[in-house]
């Protein structure tokens, strides 16, 4: 009987590993990034369907309270966590071009700002139509993590980092 208890116990365990090496390497999960270039504030160009390290594009508009709230946390996360990944702040189409460029200056935080003005990322992104919307990108173009609303700042550390040991 505990031998049949074992081999069943065995056989679970298995189709675990077997369930999580499908999810990890060939599901797409939560989808993939777009075949999107960003430049980041080096003049560097990258892909966000293949970005070589990860990238946390975060959707927020001049007008999303929580948004702007959260703007010095996430410097506060560039600034701690550097080359280790990309941060790139999109702001959402209906977001007036002179309010976001005067909020821009207002506020040089360490990260990429793109102004969304055709709604392009926010539809390579599946339609994102609310603010604060994030996403994580890894650098194999797979995003492992999206979250409408506030993000976890901890959790998504720790997804960086455990991307980029490279870079530790």
């Amino acid at each position: 009987m505990q031998n049949i208890g074992s081999k069943l116990f065995g056989g679970l365990v298995v189709l675990l590993l077997g369930a999580l090496l499908y999810v990890t390497v060939f599901s797409d999960g939560l989808g993939k990034g777009p075949e999107i270039k960003i430049t980041n504030t080096q003049g560097q160009e990258f892909v966000l369907s293949k970005p070589q390290k990860p990238v946390l594009v975060n959707f927020w508009a001049t007008t999303c309270p929580g948004c702007i709230e959260k703007m010095p946390a996430l410097a506060k996360m560039k600034q701690e966590l550097g080359d280790r990944f990309e941060l790139v702040a999109v702001s959402m189409e209906y977001d007036p071009q002179a309010q976001v460029q005067k909020f821009i200056q207002a506020n040089p935080y360490p990260f990429v700002f793109v102004m969304d003005q055709q709604g392009k990322i926010a539809e390579g992104f599946g339609e994102v139509l609310l603010t604060p919307t994030t996403f994580l990108v890894a650098p194999n173009g797979k995003i492992v993590y999206k979250k409408i609303g506030e993000m976890d700042f901890n959790q998504v550390s720790d997804l960086i980092q455990k991307m980029s040991p490279q870079f530790q």
